[in-house]
C-alpha cells in the first residue's frame, strides 16, 4: 500500500459525508451496519490503522483499502471493528438445553450413523466452541455414542488465530469449577491457561463472513447452529438474509439458538420456537 504522504500530528477528521460512505461499504462487505451514533467507535479504529499505514487523510486510506488487490488491509479493518468480549459457558442454560433436549433428540432421529454437527459462529476467541465440547462431555450420557463435529467460524482472522491457539486468562475461565479447569487446562507460566489437546484439536476452525454466498455453501447438513450476538450488528434485511442463509445450512429439524436479546419472529417465520428449560430455541421443519 503506499502511503507516502506524511502523517498529521493529529487525528485526521473524518467528515459526516465520508463516514456514511465507509459505513455503506462497509455494511456491503460485512453485513455489519455503523450509524452515527457509532461513529466515534468506529473513527477511533480508523485512524489507528492511518497511524500505523502512515496515511494523513482518510480519502487516501479509504481508497488504498477499497482498490488493495490483497485485501489485507481491509482484513485488519475488520478484525479492529468486531467487538469480541465472550467468556467459558455464557448463556449456560442454552448449553443444558442442547444436552438435555436438543441433542437426545436429534440422537433418537440419528440412525443413518453420520455424524451430529454444530456449527458456532461467530466464534470469537473460542470460548464458546470449546464450551460446547466440555459441556456436552461432562454433562450428556450418551456423547461417547455419537459421532459429533463441532465446527467454529468467525470473521475476524486475528481472534480465529488466539482461538485455535486455546490459550486464556483467568477471567475467561472466571465460571468454570476448578475440577474443569484441572481436568481441561494446563496452567502456564504466565498464569493463562491451555486448553487440553483433545478439545483443542477436535474443533474445526475457519475464517469467513456469514453475508458471503460462497462462505455459506460451504456448510450442509449442519444440526445445530449456536449463533450468538452477531444479528445485533445487523440490519433487517442483513439479519434476514443471514438467517435464509443458515435455514439453507442445516438439516431438516436442526436447530438454532440465538442471543438472549434476539427473536427469530422479529427476523423470520422459516423456523418453529422450541421451549427446553429456560430455553427458547427455534426448529428448521421437517421438509
Amino acid at each position: 500500500m503506499d502511503t507516502n504522504t506524511p502523517l498529521a500530528q493529529t487525528d485526521p477528521v473524518i467528515s459526516d459525508e465520508e463516514f456514511s460512505r465507509f459505513c455503506e461499504f462497509f455494511y456491503r462487505k460485512t453485513g455489519i451496519l455503523f450509524d452515527t451514533q457509532k461513529k466515534y467507535f468506529a473513527e477511533r479504529r480508523i485512524t489507528d490503522r492511518m497511524h500505523k499505514l502512515g496515511c494523513a487523510t482518510f480519502r487516501n486510506y479509504f481508497a488504498a483499502v477499497r482498490f488493495e488487490a490483497s485485501g489485507e488491509e481491509m482484513q485488519h479493518l475488520v478484525n479492529q471493528m468486531t467487538v469480541n468480549e465472550t467468556y467459558f459457558f455464557r448463556e449456560d442454560y442454552q448449553l443444558k438445553a442442547l444436552v438435555d433436549g436438543i441433542l437426545p433428540d436429534l440422537a433418537a432421529r440419528r440412525n443413518n450413523g453420520k455424524p451430529i454437527r454444530i456449527w458456532s459462529v461467530p466464534c470469537s476467541s473460542g470460548e464458546e466452541p470449546y464450551s460446547l465440547a466440555i459441556y456436552i462431555l461432562e454433562n450428556w450420557a450418551d456423547a461417547d455414542r455419537h459421532d459429533i463435529e463441532i465446527l467454529a467460524s468467525d470473521i475476524d482472522s486475528a481472534i480465529l488465530a488466539a482461538a485455535a491457539a486455546g490459550v486464556y486468562g483467568e477471567r475467561s475461565l472466571q465460571r468454570l469449577s476448578p475440577d474443569l479447569i484441572r481436568r481441561y487446562f494446563t496452567k502456564q507460566r504466565d498464569r493463562s491457561y491451555r486448553i487440553s489437546n483433545d478439545i483443542r484439536d477436535s474443533i474445526d476452525f475457519s475464517r469467513g463472513n456469514v453475508v458471503d454466498p460462497q462462505f455459506m455453501r460451504q456448510f450442509r447438513a449442519v444440526d445445530v447452529i449456536f449463533c450468538r450476538n452477531m444479528l445485533i450488528y445487523f440490519d433487517d434485511q442483513s439479519r434476514r438474509e443471514t438467517i435464509e442463509a443458515m435455514y439453507d445450512c442445516m438439516s431438516p429439524g436442526g436447530y438454532i439458538c440465538l442471543g438472549h436479546s434476539e427473536s427469530m419472529s422479529r427476523i423470520s417465520s422459516l423456523f418453529r420456537p422450541r421451549k427446553y428449560a429456560d430455553s427458547i430455541v427455534y426448529q428448521k421443519p421437517f421438509e
